[in-house]
């Protein structure tokens, strides 16, 4: 298990910015966090000393080649223990919109399924 905490503070502009925390709050080694995409590393995480003892400001921007049509991921890991700590997900084009249409189609079949099995309850418990 990670001796960190990573929390996203930001994205806006292709820039991923996040805050890693140490849980002992001591200022020892900072984290040893590198960024994966389709299981090959990215380059270009950045990280710096953060205000406090055992803060890190972590930040990366999003490489241009990774975009594509479809959802793409940007995993962030701490090497030392092989630990997910965030996860970067990016969705567009053209394929994305199916996928919404699909899921928007299963939330309206289970609502109509929570709708069906709530009217059925009202009726055998006689509730009006």
């Amino acid at each position: 298990m990670s001796d960190f905490t990573l929390t996203k503070t930001a994205f806006r502009a292709g820039r991923w910015e996040g805050q890693a925390t140490r849980a002992d709050g001591e200022d020892a080694p900072g984290p040893a966090f590198t960024a994966w995409h389709l299981d090959r590393p990215i380059d270009g995480l950045e990280l710096s000393p953060g205000k406090g003892p055992g803060i890190w400001n972590v930040a990366m921007h999003v490489p241009a080649e990774i975009l594509a049509d479809g959802i793409q991921t940007i995993l962030i890991r701490d090497e030392d223990t092989g630990d997910a700590m965030e996860r970067i997900v990016i969705a567009a084009g053209k394929p994305l919109d199916d996928d919404i249409r699909a899921e928007v189609d299963l939330l309206r079949a289970e609502l109509d399924m929570m709708k069906r099995a709530f009217r059925r309850h009202c009726v055998e418990t006689g509730a009006d």
